[in-house]
């Protein structure tokens, strides 16, 4: 159940449901990017919610009212029901179509699985490995230009400029959760005999692993 479903069926604002996901996420040291997902709003522009599944939804329930809870547990009702097991045939003919039907869905799903495989490989190779890119080589590995990886990133609150400031800076719960990380090189020394420091935003392999599978690039 995503989080948007959850502020209207409990009357709350959104922003305030995703804050106490967010901070019961936390508290469980669950990786709150792994229930993150991108969706448009009323003006076509980028926004973020959360996807729960059951038992972090009664988990975050617990801390509101009794009439909240059950409005929220007959939604979860609804939607499990829709998704019921199909009904036992009656018939040979019944019986037979839906061995076909499974016989379908197992033969497809063989296919995305053979298909998806080699790139569940590479990204569990890529999350694996050791040291970070800048930019330019993060976006030249996912497939895609550096300003759409850039501008991405921007949009979903990975990256940020400071005012009169032309660098990139990670923002801090990406790098938090090892996603991003910053790469300090000494420029020079100044008048006063201070060293100059530059601080430029790489991606780590976790990092490029989770782009990769957000932004769809192929690897």
């Amino acid at each position: 159940m995503s989080s948007r479903e959850i502020a209207a069926l409990t009357g709350k604002i959104h922003k305030n449901v995703k804050r106490d996901i967010a901070a019961m996420l936390k508290d469980l040291q669950v990786d709150a990017l792994s229930f993150e997902h991108i969706y448009l709003d009323g003006s076509n522009r980028e926004q973020t919610e959360y996807l729960l599944d059951r038992e972090h939804t009664d988990c975050l329930l617990t801390g509101y009212s009794a009439p909240l809870r059950m409005k929220v547990i007959r939604r979860w009702q609804e939607l499990e029901q829709a998704t019921a097991t199909p009904a036992i045939p009656q018939s040979l003919p019944e019986a037979l179509r839906l061995a076909a039907d499974l016989a379908e869905q197992n033969n497809q799903l063989r296919l995305v699985v053979t298909e998806q495989a080699p790139k569940v490989e590479a990204l569990a190779r890529i999350a694996d490995a050791r040291g970070s890119m800048c930019l330019t080589d993060a976006a030249k590995h996912l497939g895609v230009q550096r300003i759409k990886l850039i501008e991405w990133m921007r949009c979903n609150r990975w990256i940020y400029r400071r005012e009169g400031c032309a660098r990139w800076l990670a923002f801090q719960p990406r790098q938090a959760a090892g996603l991003l990380d910053h790469k300090v090189t000494v420029l020079g020394v100044d008048e006063a005999g201070d060293q100059r420091l530059a601080s430029q935003v790489r991606v780590t392999p976790k990092g490029l692993a989770v782009l990769a599978q957000k932004m769809g690039g192929a690897l």
